[in-house]
Order: C-alpha cells, then structure tokens, then sequence
C-alpha cells in the first residue's frame, strides 16, 4: 500500500500519552485504541481492588505511558513476511526507548503489539500476527507470570477482545477460555500480585 493510500484511507493516529518513567506501559494497536477502555479499564479495576484489599493502597495511573507500537494504521503488516522498512523503523525507535527507561511490564493489547515487542526483543523464530491466537496468547501471559523478573522488562500481552461466550475456567493445574468477567478476574489478579510481590520496585501510589 502506498504511502498516499495510507494518508487517504487510515490516517495517522497520536502515538503516545502519559510519562516514560512509569513502570507500567501500555502497548497497542493503532488500529484498535477503544482496548484502553474495552479491555485495561477493567484490568485495572479489579488490579485496584486487589491492592487496595492487600495492601490499602491505590495506583496512580494519571501518568502511565500509553503507546501505539506505530503511529500509522496503514504499515500494520498481516502476514508473517509483510514486515516493512517503516515497521522496522519503528522498531529500532522503540528498542532505544525502552533500553533508557527499563519499564517493569510491558503490557501489550492482541497479536501484532506483541510480535512487535518480540522483534524489539530480537525474540526467535519471527511470528506472523496471525500466529497469535487468543489461546496462545493467554498462555503467553501464564507464561509471562511465571517468569516475570522485576530487574527487566516483562512482556505481558493481554487479548485485544474476549468474546462473552468464551469459557475460561481455572483448575488446580490447566487455565481454559472462559467468560468476560472471569478474564479480567484472573488477568487482573496476577498481574496484581506481581506488584504486591514487588510493591518497593513499583513508585505509582496515590500519596
């Protein structure tokens, strides 16, 4: 696609808000903004609630960095092998960010923000976006509790939707689809724990 169609059909969309120093950023698609309040907004609540619970404390996210991986729609490849110069621009400008400021998650919205931080990371084999299907990617973000070091930048990709028929139930040792309400119960709990687990590496409380 030329870059003329691009500036025709998808414009170019605001890249960034809040502040680099926070711990907790925020990776999406430029094609789907709305996953700030479809999908972190209740995140967030039940993160706060577990905190508040735990710890009587509550996450000031008036600065937390929100981040377009791309700041144009029109380069967000769909394929394995459509990875274009301007993508791998964005790449290079992206690692430089995040080598200076060391984030503690880098919480990512659906499949090509994730690939996209796999590449910052020069993480192998390269996948297409469509690899990443939303039972992959809850593994991924098992996977990404488990290992989670507070010393380095976590990758932590959520789902971009979550379809209201999904069945998501927790056993003792296996993690299956579930519903809306359930996702976010169980997203925002681990994610919740972490900090707690980690409360001195974390400077985002409401004084």
């Amino acid at each position: 696609m030329s870059a003329l169609a691009r500036n025709i059909y998808i414009p170019l969309v605001e890249q960034e808000s809040g502040h680099k120093t926070f711990p907790i950023w925020l990776l999406t698609n430029p094609k789907y903004p709305d996953v700030i309040n479809d999908i972190w907004r209740s995140v967030l609540d039940e993160i706060q609630d577990k905190v508040y619970r735990e710890i009587q404390a509550r996450i000031d996210t008036t600065n937390i960095y929100i981040r377009s991986v791309v700041g144009d729609c029109g380069i967000v490849p769909n394929t394995l092998n459509w990875w274009g110069k301007e993508v791998v621009d964005e790449i290079r400008v992206f690692r430089q960010i995040l080598l200076e400021h060391n984030p503690k998650m880098l919480i990512s919205f659906g499949a090509f923000p994730y690939e996209f931080l796999r590449r910052v990371s020069d993480m192998k084999p390269d996948k297409g976006p469509k690899y990443w299907r939303s039972s992959i990617l809850r593994d991924e973000f098992d996977r990404s509790v488990e290992n989670f070091n507070v010393n380095q930048s976590n990758r932590m990709p959520l789902l971009r939707r979550v379809i209201e028929s999904d069945k998501y139930q927790e056993t003792r040792d296996d993690f299956r689809p579930t519903d809306k309400d359930q996702y976010f119960k169980h997203v925002g709990s681990k994610l919740s724990s972490l900090i707690i687990q980690n409360v001195d590496h974390f400077n985002i409380w409401i004084k």
